[in-house]
């Protein structure tokens, strides 16, 4: 290590980073504006200063650096503009800890006025989720805003009826409709059979989400006989089971396989829904389904690739039968009426089939009412006839004007099928909706329950009115 230049003392004090001497002792500071030189403190009482070196007695030192200043003439303020006399500075002194916030206090809760001028709000669903915990909370406790709450909900309810997320029942028809329109079907459906084929998507459609507790639903079946309304109790799948049945006997006009066997096929259609529940090899539970839609598929694959003449096939019904296009009418008209029986029992809204469906299908029924007509007259049911006329000739006529959709207006003679209805001969009128007017045909319905306006012959328009109620069957 080279010699310390302040002496072997002084360069030991260096090394040992004492402090020096506040005053008097021999110490070698560099002056506070950065001297080149080092100053000699041997002499007592000198210092860097700015206005030159002072011998003891206060004159100027010529020989001395020009920077020196008393040190034991500084106070302690002044003293401290030099850190560099000491080489430990005092420690800063410790800052106080930062107090710890104070806890918010807890918002008091909702008052009962403010909770009940939230109940608008929450019937709205426009409340924030505490605002609505608050409120749903206080109607536990609060007997008059549960009632106000209540009544404000059903008021929401009205302005903004819920829409079904199922879909639509006409939506596949339309859907239908307008792809056929852009590239027709090579192999259309008849028109004749589209109502039947639309009917029975739009019931597989209603039970394809059924669950076993919906498929033993009771169900009631109506229809009218004689001069009283008939009922049975089944279940939603005995509805279908009958369906299937029934369905059996256009199946057999076809040539395809009877569900119940050729033993069967002379059966009328109670008689074959009858043997269907006590013996069918498929149980009245949801399997039932799969077999009555593929049936339903069946007969409108074959009438579609069968042609025209397909359509002047008799189907037999025991009691009566009807041409293949009217029969496909008949199957499409009960479909649709079983379809609304197992939606009221399971609480769900059906709608009736669309307007040009329902006009052939009110069509098939007035063409059928002569004949019920001259039935029941032979049964004793009705009064006789008024004047016979020769087959093809114009006799007495009842005008039935059906309103609404897939409405309309038809003839009906009154005296014979043979007969034919003629505007100049009409005795009577009737008025009624479309829907009623299926619902009476039905049997859902009873002849003096029907409203409707009529004039004319009282006892030609009973018999009608009955005549159509007599169209009705299990």
């Amino acid at each position: 290590m080279p010699p310390s230049p302040f002496g072997e003392e002084d360069g030991e004090e260096y090394e040992r980073h004492e402090p020096p001497p506040r005053s008097g002792g021999p110490a070698r500071i560099p002056g506070p504006r950065g001297a080149a030189d080092d100053l000699d403190l041997a002499r007592p009482g000198y210092a860097p200063s700015a206005e030159g070196p002072l011998d003891p007695d206060g004159q100027e030192d010529p020989d001395g650096p020009d920077d020196l200043v008393d040190l034991d003439a500084l106070d302690d303020s002044e003293y401290m503009k030099y850190p560099e006399i000491s080489a430990h500075p005092a420690a800063p002194a410790p800052a106080d800890p930062e107090p710890e916030p104070a806890p918010v206090p807890a918002a008091p809760p909702p008052t009962h006025a403010v909770l009940k001028s939230l109940l608008g709000a929450w019937a709205l669903a426009a409340c924030s989720a505490e605002e609505t915990q608050a409120v749903e909370d206080h109607l536990t406790e609060c007997a008059r805003c549960a009632e106000e709450a209540l009544r404000l909900r059903d008021a929401v309810g009205l302005l903004h009826p819920e829409e079904s997320l199922d879909l639509k029942p006409l939506l596949r028809s339309r859907v239908l409709e307008d792809c056929l329109g852009k590239r027709p079907a090579r192999i259309p459906v008849p028109v004749w059979a589209t109502p039947y084929d639309t009917e029975t998507a739009r019931l597989d459609a209603l039970l394809r989400d059924f669950g076993d507790s919906e498929w033993h639903t009771p169900v009631r079946l109506k229809w009218f006989e004689e001069e009283r309304r008939q009922s049975r109790r089944t279940t939603v799948a005995g509805v279908i089971g009958h369906l299937l049945a029934v369905d059996g006997l256009v199946a057999a006009a076809l040539g395809l396989d009877d569900p119940l066997g050729r033993d069967a096929s002379a059966d009328t259609p109670a008689e074959r829904t009858e043997r269907f529940w006590e013996d069918s090899p498929y149980p009245t539970t949801r399997r039932v389904r799969e077999p009555w839609r593929e049936q339903g598929h069946t007969l409108v694959r074959t009438v579609s690739f069968a042609g025209r003449g397909v359509a002047e096939l008799d189907v037999d019904y025991g009691a009566f039968a009807l041409p293949l296009g009217d029969a496909f009418l008949e199957r499409a008209f009960e479909c649709w009426v079983h379809a609304v029986d197992i939606a009221e029992a399971v609480d769900y809204p059906y709608g009736p089939p669309s307007a040009p469906h329902l006009n052939r299908m009110i069509d098939l029924a007035a063409r059928l009412l002569p004949a019920a007509l001259a039935w029941r007259r032979r049964a004793g049911l009705a009064a006789p006839p008024r004047g016979l006329v020769a087959a093809g000739a114009p006799g007495r006529t009842l005008h039935l004007e059906i309103e609404g959709a897939g409405g309309g207006g038809w003839d009906i003679a009154l005296d014979s099928p043979a007969a034919k209805p003629s505007p100049d001969h009409t005795v009577a009128r009737i008025a009624l909706d479309g829907t009623e007017f299926c619902q009476l045909a039905a049997g859902h319905i009873s002849p003096e329950d029907a409203a409707l306006g009529q004039n004319g012959d009282r006892e030609a328009i009973r018999d009608v009115l009955f005549a159509a109620a007599s169209l009705s069957r299990m």
